[in-house]
């Protein structure tokens, strides 16, 4: 049986300045791995690491139609060891009657765990530590693992490193035009105007089928633009998930759950008196508020399902925070897990999460399958990590692009909540914008269609 010693490692620089040189080497040296990254962000208090990263692996859990949650907690049960993994958003079809019948063109799993081979996180300013299994030879001595990284950022600094193919080839297309995106948030809207749902989040898909992309150097690009603190880079075999969410799913700290919806968003000002007006102007929308307190109550809904009773609260409603380009309000739910219950049970009763789909979730979601022409995937899931003492924390996948590198298909999802309140014309002008922005990350000069 393997298990798992660590060694710290002196870095002789800051430990962020061996980030790119580190991507590099997962990338060249194993076929999975998941680096997840918080940019250092200094108002979330509830972060273990500022970043963490797993590579290659000795154990898998690929979800397939069945019962995830229940194997997956055997799995858990089996290593009993640090894990990471995602949760696709099609999970919903094992969770409510619900049928996703749409095309899916990168192929990810409903759900992908692993125990990885290699542990990396920093230990200090000028530090890092590594954790390697042992036992069964099939692993390097954490020593090892150091000096590999240390060639690769080396050969980084002389300019001998392969940096890959840049271009993207071809154009992004749009795959609702404006006339059909029009009239389908006017049939939403006609929804909530009956009643059947309050509010929705309506994406649309922007994909290309000659992509050529490195992966590596989108999720740098994607990454730098917002700093975000919920970041990831996801691989598996030739699927790459590039991510730069802003949001937190749900955080497992002993009995304690944390749940952060993201519902309100405006630009950075152009000097700092501009930006405090529109941190003021945004916390007192009143659209931005209905559609935050929404999220919110839906959430304390969804953790009530496994608290122990009168342990759920509000601990920040209409919270702002700053990141590199935009203000977001953000709200915390928090609660205490009852003792009937288990860590999977806690995401299985909230997953997935209402800020992706609407009010009433399980109204949302069929609605969702029938506007959306594209399977959602992993978009609308959540990537995270669950530790020894089965504790986790978990993401949003939202401002993240999608490549199946086999079939060279680049793919990302723009939307926005559409209520009762929407315009429809400028809904569709801020997926436009939210999708030239993406498409410029992956190195696309031009939308169509």
């Amino acid at each position: 049986m393997a298990f798992r010693i660590f060694d710290s490692f002196r870095i002789g620089r800051p430990v962020s300045d061996i980030l790119p040189g580190l991507l590099a080497w997962a990338d060249r040296s194993a076929d999975t791995f998941a680096f997840l990254n918080s940019n250092d962000y200094m108002h979330d208090r509830y972060s273990r690491f500022p970043w963490i990263f797993g590579v290659g692996y000795d154990a898998e859990y690929k979800g397939a139609p069945g019962n995830v949650f229940r194997e997956l907690r055997e799995f858990s049960n089996e290593h009993k060891d640090w894990l990471f993994g995602f949760f696709s958003y099609e999970l919903k079809n094992q969770l409510e009657r619900l049928n996703s019948s749409n095309p899916d063109h990168i192929g990810m799993p409903l759900c992908h765990f692993f125990r990885p081979g290699i542990m990396i996180y920093p230990a200090g300013e000028y530090e890092i530590m590594i954790g390697t299994l042992a036992g069964d030879g099939s692993w390097p001595e954490p020593s090892g693992v150091f000096a590999d990284i240390s060639g690769v950022i080396q050969q980084r600094a002389k300019g001998s490193f392969n940096k890959g193919t840049n271009a993207a080839p071809g154009k992004m297309v749009n795959r609702v035009g404006r006339e059909r995106y029009i009239s389908n948030v006017k049939d939403i809207k006609a929804h909530i105007q009956a009643g059947d749902i309050y509010e929705m989040n309506y994406c649309i898909e922007f994909y290309s089928e000659k992509a050529s992309a490195d992966p590596l150097q989108v999720y740098q690009r994607l990454n730098d633009i917002s700093l975000p603190p919920f970041s990831c880079f996801y691989r598996l075999g030739d699927k790459y998930l590039m991510s730069a969410s802003p949001e937190r799913f749900m955080k497992k700290s002993g009995s304690r759950i944390i749940s952060q919806p993201v519902k309100g968003t405006c630009p950075r000002g152009r000097d700092p008196l501009h930006d405090s007006l529109l941190r003021e102007k945004l916390y007192h929308d009143p659209k931005e508020r209905s559609e935050n307190v929404m999220i919110v109550d839906l959430v304390r809904n969804d953790l009530s399902r496994t608290a122990l009773k009168g342990s759920v609260k509000v601990e920040e409603l209409f919270g702002i925070y700053s990141f590199r380009q935009l203000h977001h309000m953000i709200s915390t739910v928090t609660s205490t897990l009852g003792s009937d219950y288990d860590f999977l049970d806690a995401i299985r009763h909230a997953f997935p999460m209402g800020s992706m789909t609407g009010a009433p979730k399980y109204s949302a979601m069929g609605l969702i399958d029938h506007y959306e022409d594209t399977m959602r995937g992993l978009y609308s899931g959540s990537v995270g990590y669950i530790s020894p003492e089965k504790d986790f924390d978990l993401n949003v996948v939202i401002r993240s692009i999608l490549y199946n590198k086999k079939n060279s298909y680049l793919s990302f999802m723009a939307g926005s909540a559409i209520t009762a309140g929407s315009d429809p014309e400028k809904e569709y002008g801020e997926c436009l914008l939210k999708a030239k922005a993406m498409a410029e990350s992956a190195g696309f000069a031009e939308l169509t269609g």
